[in-house]
């Protein structure tokens, strides 16, 4: 805007008076960001309108008032990212593509004292690569940023990137930091930092520092884990191999991982890279008991560690013994997700193959079924379930775990696959339909599941709350105390022998049956208030006067389950409410109990609502 405008603007409004400078720099031609509608350019100034014109993305010639705009709206200078982008198209491109470090450099360079914190740089950054690429971009980028000496590299996202004055050698920069922290995890990151890769340019004396101090962290600090202590431990070994320190540190290694019940903890929270390491260590520490120590991991293993544990049994000529101990924990049902993901996965592997053949038959499809269901109940919150989305992804899996199925089993199958919790509604039709595909007449499932769909149980409010207290009950009560007793009974020996292994599984079966009929009858129920019950004829929620024998009963109709025989109500559904349903005063109906049937002649029939 020119002079007189702004001039003018500020006379209306004494109190920008502070902002004639912002309101002078929007100018046509200047890009700016505004909080809203993002980067955008001026294109002019409106007199009469006394608005600016500015083209955002998505919506050109967009008037907007001055005023407004001191508050939610940024001049970028030029030498900004985001005006470069612009104006200097191809050589930011190349920076993206070939200097990422260079790339923040100029951006740091548009900032007042060459400094902005990580979150400021990555907005613009994000904006500037595009965001569908910049997460991978960036992940890549940030490394090759830390290794140039003329960024200082903030250790959160809420401090700043600097262009420093003089340049530090990423060496010095990690002593300075490490020096700079009393945090022992920290610590430890930067002392790896040191120890990998090229890092080793730092002076002898900076890395013996260094050493000492990592060793007090590791040794003295209260903030480490079993599994942070152990890491610790070996960086620091590793920083005396490197600096040449014979001095014998404590604690050790080995001393760390000398209880054998220490393990599965520390295991669970190992860093990766480190987890092929772990079992090494472990081979050191107990050459006798590492066959078992590590099939015990691998039972409870997560991600990647199941196929570190697999990798080395098998290096270490336990093939034969993973075979069949694998088939043990299908029998027993022991075997866990982790487990079950990396056979099914690993499945037509040349090398395992041998090795899985026998376990991928129908039993494994129960088993994941079980575990499928299993983490579904046991989860807090929807959240994926990896084996339950490659169920629904290998198209081929079905069908090779059922390859040796007969009818009978694959039908048994297709009947726990929809009664499982894992799965939407959607996903399970899918899921059948690679049954049907194999086997036909399971086509026979899907009809009646839509055909028990179809009938609807009235209900009251009060006998429908009822059965969802039930149900939660059973779901939320019952079933995980099942759960605990099977764990409990698992660990008192041979399952073959344990009666009470048996007994605890006997009454998960009837549990997760009884489970299925309420979700069923819950799915069905309609509850009703017996409002649009008729006064002439017998329905639900009609107070029904009979008389048999010369003697008179009266009977209240109401839904499927409000029966209560000692004040002579009945659900609609007995045998007394079938066959009162419809009828008048004055008509007579036979209803048949055990092996006598009675007459009984309607003698009066009123509205249940009008005796309340």
């Amino acid at each position: 805007m020119n002079s007189e405008a702004v001039s003018a603007i500020i006379a209306k409004n004494p109190t920008l008076k502070a902002s004639k400078a912002k309101l002078e720099a929007m100018e046509p031609d200047a890009y700016v960001v505004h909080r809203s509608w993002g980067f955008g350019q001026i294109k002019r100034y409106d007199d009469a309108a006394q608005k600016l014109i500015i083209n955002f993305k998505g919506k050109s010639g967009h008037p907007m008032d001055p005023v407004f705009c001191v508050t939610t709206m940024d001049v970028l200078p030029p030498k900004h990212l985001l005006v470069r982008k612009e104006t200097d198209t191809k050589k930011i491109a190349e920076l993206v593509a070939d200097n990422p470090a260079q790339l923040v450099v100029e951006a740091l360079q548009a900032y007042p004292n060459n400094a902005a914190t990580a979150i400021e740089i990555e907005i613009v950054l994000a904006q500037v690569v595009g965001d569908e690429k910049f997460k991978k971009w960036w992940s890549v980028a940030k490394k090759a940023v830390a290794k140039d000496s003329r960024i200082s590299v903030p250790a959160k996202k809420t401090e700043c990137y600097i262009i420093r004055e003089t340049p530090v050698s990423v060496e010095d920069e990690i002593v300075e930091q490490f020096n700079g922290t009393r945090s022992a995890r920290r610590r430890i990151l930067l002392a790896e930092e040191l120890v990998d890769g090229s890092e080793k340019k730092a002076e002898k004396g900076e890395l013996a520092a260094v050493l000492a101090g990592l060793a007090e962290s590791v040794k003295d600090s209260n903030q480490l884990d079993a599994s942070e202590r152990l890491y610790g431990a070996v960086v620091r070994d590793d920083l005396a191999k490197l600096v040449g320190s014979e001095t014998v540190f404590e604690p050790s290694q080995a001393g760390l991982i000398a209880n054998p019940r220490d393990l599965p903890a520390i295991a669970e929270k190992i860093p990766v890279h480190f987890q092929s390491r772990f079992l090494e260590l472990i081979l050191a520490t107990h050459p006798i008991e590492t066959r078992d120590i590590v099939f015990g991991l691998l039972k409870v293993s997560q991600g990647k560690f199941t196929t570190e544990c697999i990798n080395f049994l098998i290096e270490q000529g336990y093939a034969d013994d993973l075979a069949a101990t694998l088939t043990r924990w299908q029998t027993e049902q022991n075997l866990r997700a982790p487990v079950l993901l990396w056979i099914v996965k690993n499945r037509h592997s040349k090398k395992f193959a041998k090795l899985l053949n026998d376990l991928i038959t129908p039993r494994l499809l129960s088993a994941i079924f079980f575990a499928i269901d299993y983490e579904a109940l046991q989860a807090a919150s929807a959240r994926r379930i990896p084996l339950g989305d490659i169920l629904s992804e290998d198209t081929d899996l079905i069908a090779d775990l059922l390859s040796t199925a007969d009818p009978e089993t694959a039908r048994d199958l297709a009947n726990t696959l929809m009664l499982n919790q894992g799965f939407e509604e959607l996903t399970k039709k899918s899921l059948l339909a690679r049954f049907i595909k194999i086997f036909p007449k399971i086509q026979s499932l899907v009809a009646a599941d839509a055909e028990s769909k179809e009938e609807q149980l009235l209900v009251s409010r009060e006998s429908y709350d009822r059965k969802v207290q039930e149900y939660e009950t059973v779901k939320s009560v019952k079933i995980p105390e099942n759960k605990a007793a099977i764990a409990t009974a698992r660990e008192h020996g041979d399952l073959k022998e344990n009666s009470e292994y048996k007994m605890a599984k006997q009454d998960q079966l009837v549990l997760m049956a009884q489970k299925t009929n309420l979700e069923k009858e819950l799915g069905r129920a309609r509850v009703t208030d017996f409002k649009e019950a008729a006064a002439n004829q017998a329905g639900i929620g009609t107070i029904v006067t009979v008389k048999a024998s010369g003697k008179t009963t009266t009977y209240t109709l109401l839904g499927a389950w409000d029966g209560d025989p000692d004040n002579n109500i009945i659900s609609y559904k007995t045998a007394m409410g079938v066959a009162l349903l419809g009828k008048k005063p004055g008509d007579t109906v036979k209803v048949k109990t055990g092996n006598s049937e009675d007459t009984y002649e309607i003698v009066s029939i009123a509205r249940y609502v009008d005796s309340l």
